[in-house]
């Protein structure tokens, strides 16, 4: 089994982003299903404290320091999202 690394940044969240996040755990408190416009909008997923998940791809690249003791991610700050305040860097087995 290979280690993966994985780079998400995150919108700060707004009054807008707690209400929803209040009601999809409201929803699961109450063991029902969260209506289908959350489950979107967190994709099926728990709420993040840290805001908005969103896609960064096109602000980051592969780095690879020649050998394969160094290799992992740049992340180009001037090309993130509009309101992208957190930048996450995970692994996953």
């Amino acid at each position: 089994m290979g280690m993966s690394t994985h780079v998400v940044g995150f919108v700060e969240p707004d009054e807008d982003y707690k209400a929803k996040v209040a009601a999809w755990k409201a929803c699961k408190k109450a063991k029902i299903t969260a209506p289908p416009e959350l489950e979107r909008l967190f994709d099926g997923n728990e709420p993040q404290d840290a805001g908005m998940e969103v896609n960064i791809e096109a602000a980051t690249r592969r780095y690879d320091g020649g050998h394969r003791e160094r290799e992992g991610y740049d992340v180009d700050v001037t090309a993130l999202p509009q309101g992208v305040k957190i930048v996450r860097f995970y692994n996953s087995w």
